[in-house]
């Protein structure tokens, strides 16, 4: 919209048109009709500008709208992601106490069997002692007494039972015998196997054919020297031989084959016999 400045104009032409005017007048008339052009060619520039303006504010009110509208759309979008983080995060506390409850559950159990074992170790140690409490410090050297599974093996050396590649009991064996037969005796309930044993070395006697003859040969000898030297009842004994199938030692040295020559007398009790081995051993016996 545009404004026009006329009506100097029309009052120039009408008092020229009425008559004639000084100079001076004239002059006054001009210089007015100037400054009033002047005026409203500034009131236009000033109108264009102001068009210019309101055009300006239009395009940037259009792009605050779409600003607000896109930060609306991210608003909504970031609203529906934490609901569903939360969702997911209540679900996720579910799962983590689940899983805390399984492993606190599993550290329970592994404690428990950490004290069963602790127990059976302590169990085991007590009826090793029990059962060897009447044998001397030198008659310990060549008896290994082992626990496993409330079964308990007495592992003698042949150095200690027989002579030299024989199956016949040595005189320095009768003690050693003599303790473990009361052993055997006190627990009377208990059957009691024994078990010979040899190295893979090829027995050479005319009236042994093999290291068979000769494990169950020394068991044989261990069985009745029980019952004819130290009264055992032979109903609770049993022999038997492994040969040299039943090795606990590399043969392949002289110390693994002197391990692996060896008798073991093996007493198995029931589960309240060993309960009961263990908390009523007999009174100790002075060697």
């Amino acid at each position: 919209m545009k404004f026009s400045i006329v009506a100097p104009a029309v009052l120039l032409v009408v008092a020229l048109g009425t008559g004639c005017v000084s100079n001076k007048k004239f002059a006054e008339l001009q210089s007015n009709n100037t400054k009033l052009q002047q005026s409203n060619e500034e009131l236009n520039q000033k109108l264009r500008a102001s068009e210019s303006d309101v055009s300006g504010s239009k395009i940037r009110i259009k792009s605050l709208e779409e600003q607000i509208a896109a930060e609306k759309s991210n608003a909504a979008a970031l609203q529906a992601a934490l609901n569903k983080c939360l969702n997911s995060t209540s679900q996720g506390n579910v799962n983590i106490s689940k899983l805390v409850d399984e492993i606190n559950s599993s550290n329970k159990y592994i404690q428990q069997l950490v004290n069963a074992k602790n127990k059976s170790d302590s169990l085991n140690m007590v009826l090793t002692n029990n059962l060897t409490r009447s044998l001397s410090r030198e008659e310990m050297g060549d008896v290994d007494v082992k626990v496993l599974k409330g079964v308990v093996y007495i592992s003698l050396s042949d150095n200690m039972l027989y002579k030299s590649g024989s199956y016949e009991i040595s005189d320095k064996a009768n003690t050693a015998l003599s303790k473990i037969a009361k052993i055997i005796t006190d627990y009377k309930d208990y059957d009691v196997l024994i078990e010979g044993n040899t190295d893979n070395v090829p027995i050479a006697k005319p009236n042994i054919r093999n290291n068979w003859d000769l494990s169950a040969l020394r068991a044989s000898s261990v069985v009745q020297a029980l019952q004819n030297s130290y009264g055992v009842d032979p109903k609770r004994l049993t022999a038997g031989g492994r040969g040299e199938y039943n090795p606990i030692a590399s043969n392949d040295s002289p110390a693994g084959k002197s391990q692996n020559r060896r008798t073991q007398i093996i007493i198995t009790p029931k589960l309240d016999q060993f309960m009961d081995l263990i908390g009523k051993a007999p009174a100790e016996t002075k060697p």
